[in-house]
């Protein structure tokens, strides 16, 4: 019976070859995303208040009130 595990994967190895390289791209992707996210939220958003109309300081951005 062992010799007949490795029959029939000819086509099938392929295609899973195919299959888990566009899983590990994924998965590399989206930590890239989450990293750039991650850093790139605070910056944007002081950055979008910096070119409000009303010029505020950027204390009044950093601060919760």
């Amino acid at each position: 019976m062992d010799s007949l595990k490795g029959k029939g994967k000819g086509s099938k190895g392929a295609s899973s070859s195919k299959l888990d390289l566009l899983k590990d791209w994924t998965n590399w992707s989206l930590k890239k995303a989450k990293v750039a996210t991650h850093y790139g939220f605070i910056p944007l958003i002081i950055v979008i208040g910096m070119n409000s109309d009303p010029k505020p300081h950027l204390f009044q951005l950093l601060s919760p009130v």
